[in-house]
């Protein structure tokens, strides 16, 4: 069974999920906060100062993590604005995203780079990660000067982190049986069993890679912003657990309607209205239409 790095709807409709899903898996819990509007108007200025606001209440830190409902517009939203927040303050070091693959970045490009340039530059894949949703918070921090940095796993490393068994032993057990059930609920508990364990090493593949990424694009004062589905940065079982002692974090989650915050998982949820209820296992667990006659 070859990966397929596109999101799945399904791991979409999971709110406590990480959604890169097909090839990979899902995650787990909380999240974060702001409603808003056109850019310009009186409610957009209020939620983007929000936004600074809460941005600043994290800080100073080595590294922010939010994670997002990948299906949810008002993250993407609070994104940009978290760029923007840290950029004003002269503390954005990179912007690091699970959309963009290891090995591709916007640092040999100028700030008026065009929006085909950046693309290029991070091997954008826009039937994964709509360039609507997401150029514009990738835009903001060109336009800041700060690099875009590419840190998911390289599809072509998935079929290795799948045969990896040293994978097994990065996280404790409690920590990767969880991620395995987060494998069985991301692909509507239809997967194989066999298949549980090789897709649980690329999810701690993937986390082991973006932590990487942070560490790589630290700067002493200044913060790198990392963008990633929620399950990723979850303190127990995401990207955190791959990060050195020595790398200050702050993980917040972005969540779309209420939830619960499990104990550490982590250090602030922010709020956004929820989405209209949707099983995104329908069309998956529908039976095919019979043929007529």
């Amino acid at each position: 069974m070859t990966p397929n790095p596109h999101p799945s709807s399904q791991a979409r409709a999971l709110p406590v999920r990480s959604p890169f899903m097909t090839a990979v898996l899902a995650a787990l819990l909380l999240g974060s906060t702001i409603a808003l509007s056109a850019c310009s108007s009186p409610g957009a200025l209020d939620a983007q100062a929000t936004t600074s606001r809460r941005v600043a209440s994290q800080l100073p830190t080595d590294a922010l993590l939010l994670g997002e409902q990948h299906d949810a517009v008002e993250h993407q939203v609070i994104e940009r604005e978290a760029v923007e927040a840290l950029a004003q303050r002269g503390r954005l070091a990179a912007l690091a995203l699970e959309m963009a693959e290891e090995g591709n970045t916007t640092a040999h490009l100028h700030a008026d780079a065009t929006e085909v340039q950046v693309r290029t530059a991070l091997s954008w894949n826009d039937k994964a990660w709509p360039w609507a949703a997401y150029g514009p918070v990738v835009m903001a921090a060109v336009r800041a000067g700060a690099p875009v940095i590419g840190a998911n796993l390289q599809r072509a490393h998935m079929k290795d982190a799948m045969a990896d068994v040293s994978l097994d032993a990065q996280l404790a057990e409690p920590a990767r049986l969880a991620q395995q059930d987060a494998v069985r609920d991301g692909h509507c508990r239809l997967l194989p069993e066999s298949q549980i364990v090789p897709m649980t090493r690329i999810q701690i593949a993937r986390d082991r890679a973006m932590a990487q990424t942070v560490v790589k694009a630290r700067v002493p004062g200044k913060t790198v912003l990392l963008v990633i589905g929620a399950g990723h940065g979850n303190k127990l079982l995401g990207v955190p657990q791959h990060l050195p002692t020595d790398v200050a974090i702050k993980a917040v989650r972005l969540q779309a309607g209420p939830g619960d915050n499990a104990a550490g998982a982590f250090d602030a949820v922010w709020l956004t209205p929820a989405l209209p209820e949707k099983d995104y296992c329908a069309d998956v667990k529908a039976p095919p239409p019979r043929s007529a006659g």
